[in-house]
């Protein structure tokens, strides 16, 4: 659901009671679509977030914490220049449009003042973030060319000018007796024609006027009698109050938690069918519905190009062993290759050089066989080579068994790190997988000056006994959980021939009971590839049967003695066993 010309002016409106004469203390790009604005009032700091992604454009305030990238972007380096330490003086929208200015008053290279502003266009797929002085671009987040656009540019140094408007009236400051004629003059569905007919709204703000006039009832606007104009600009009216008393921040939810709609307005048309949860402010309703489809749409973007890499090594490796399987199915066939050689030895005296082929009889079945002949070879010569294709048939033989199982495994271990991207937490944990893909050789290994960071600790769980059971993140955490941190009686999990993290319940020389190791189990099904399926297969058993050999790659054991349990794991397991 976008956000509405209504909801957007209730939330500036909000934003510069707040923000009003803080001051810019620090502008970040986490994603090529946002920007974050660390402000500072007289009595607190604040993170100021706008997206210009089609999906979910919007300007509010944030707590989320956001991990920026190792160099800032070009745009993110051009804000720095001319918004940092700058104060907000003013926050405008133009009536009916979905466009929010911040006015900022800076300070220039000279020493003087200016009036810098930040447009924000939240419109769709068209959202924008704009960089303006003194009327004149200085540049755009998406720059738009003529190619683009031939009606309306975004490029620096071109004139700022509003995006044409469409001639419509606006629901909130039409009279509802307007707005019921103007509905009344078109064949669609009431709420259909409501939204034809004015702008400002969103389409849900038309469903619940339509709804709160007519209820269940199914009605075109040009099927109106004068009671249901009546009815309709009555409810149209009661929306407008709300939205002048400053509205209710509303989200609608489905029973499961997932969000559905947000509003200004109380949603009565979901009453008794789907969930509402109110707000205290619009930002807190826009984070509210927007953070979690964004939280994943950034990693998306982040993991991408290693989620794409990744596949193609993964591919590439699947095609090698098909091409291997299929030259060892023509190695195991090389006996006609040592008969051929058998035949023509024993026949030196029937053939000459020259001929393209001879017909001679197998010995072994009593039938007559044609061999093919190289003309460039004398009958000796002819023997000699299907003898040694036979040897290098063998010997491939041989060399594609061991490839064979290679080949194996390395599909294996990219099945593993393919499911670390898709499940990675943040840009730490891509680092991290990067690197190990680097020591493996998959990835070409820069000389790149970067920020030392922590390594990531385990995921760290506390069973119903209170044993800790340990997680490992990704192939090399799951190498050192095993093979550093773990110790002879502590208990191994790992669901059965699919993708997944280690799971080791730290045992500190006490028996495990039969509770813990079933939410051990549950952690290693709800860890791995096979999360969402039912009685999932996860083998078992003490540290000390496990060992390493070096030609297998990170987050690969060899283990013996061990125990399966078939599990179907529950949901809410994380977090109930999370430890603080």
């Amino acid at each position: 659901m976008a956000l509405d010309a209504a909801t957007l002016a209730l939330t500036a409106k909000e934003l510069k009671k707040i923000l009003l004469e803080a001051r810019i203390d620090k502008i970040f790009e986490p994603t090529r679509d946002e920007i974050v604005l660390q402000m500072r009032t007289r009595t607190a700091g604040y993170k100021l977030f706008l997206s210009a992604r089609s999906g979910s454009a919007r300007v509010c305030l944030t707590n989320e914490s956001f991990e920026n990238p190792q160099v800032p972007p070009s745009f993110c380096m051009l804000l720095r220049k001319h918004l940092s330490g700058g104060k907000l003086v003013d926050v405008r929208l133009p009536q009916g449009e979905r466009i929010a200015f911040f006015d900022f008053q800076c300070v220039n290279e000279m020493g003087d003042l200016v009036l810098n502003t930040l447009a924000a266009e939240l419109m769709g797929r068209y959202s924008n973030l704009v960089l303006i002085q003194n009327g004149k671009i200085l540049d755009a987040l998406k720059r738009v060319d003529f190619e683009d656009s031939a009606i309306r540019q975004l490029l620096p140094g071109l004139a700022y000018t509003l995006p044409p408007k469409p001639n419509k009236a606006d629901f909130l400051e039409s009279s509802g007796a307007g707005l019921a004629e103007a509905v009344g003059e078109k064949e669609y569905p009431v709420a259909d024609a409501l939204m034809k007919s004015c702008g400002g709204v969103g389409p849900v703000i038309c469903r619940e006027a339509a709804w709160r006039a007519f209820g269940q009832r199914e009605l075109r606007g040009c099927d109106m009698t004068p009671q249901d104009k009546a009815a309709l600009a009555a409810a149209c009216e009661e929306i407008q109050k709300e939205y002048q008393q400053g509205g209710t921040p509303v989200v609608v939810r489905t029973p499961e938690g997932k969000p559905v709609e947000f509003s200004f307005a109380k949603l009565t048309q979901y009453e008794g069918v789907l969930q509402q949860q109110e707000y205290e402010s619009y930002s807190l309703l826009l984070e509210g519905y927007y953070c979690a489809k964004d939280r994943a749409e950034r990693l998306r973007q982040k993991s991408k190009d290693l989620a794409k890499t990744v596949h193609n090594l993964h591919e590439r490796a699947v095609r090698k062993q098909a091409a291997r399987t299929e030259e060892l199915a023509q190695s195991e066939n090389s006996d006609q290759l040592r008969i051929y050689g058998e035949l023509l030895s024993a026949n030196l005296w029937a053939m000459e050089k020259g001929q393209k082929q001879v017909t001679l009889q197998n010995w072994y079945t009593g039938e007559d066989v044609t061999i093919p002949l190289d003309l460039r070879l004398n009958p000796a010569g002819n023997a000699q080579k299907y003898f040694k294709e036979y040897k290098k048939k063998q010997t491939a033989a041989k060399m594609l068994k061991t490839l064979l199982e290679e080949g194996e495994r390395e599909i294996a271990y990219l099945e593993t790190v393919l499911y670390e991207v898709q499940t990675a937490t943040g840009e730490q944990a891509l680092g991290e997988i990067r690197a190990e893909l680097k020591s493996q050789g998959y990835l070409k290994y820069y000389k790149v000056r970067e920020k030392r960071q922590k390594p990531a600790d385990f995921y760290r769980y506390r069973s119903s006994d209170g044993f800790l059971i340990l997680v490992g993140r990704n192939n090399l955490q799951n190498d050192k959980l095993t093979l550093k941190t773990a110790r002879g009686k502590d208990l191994w999990f790992h669901t059965k021939n699919a993708p997944g993290s280690h799971v080791v319940v730290m045992s500190e020389g006490k028996e495990i009971p039969d509770q813990t190791k079933n939410e051990a189990a549950m952690l290693a099904v709800l860890h791995s590839s096979q999360s969402d399926g039912v009685k999932v297969a996860v083998d078992y058993t003490e540290v000390k049967n496990i060992r390493k050999t070096s030609d297998l790659k990170p987050g690969m054991v060899l283990y013996e003695h061990y125990e399966t349990a078939y599990i179907t794991p529950e949901v809410d397991l994380l977090e109930r066993l999370k430890e603080e």
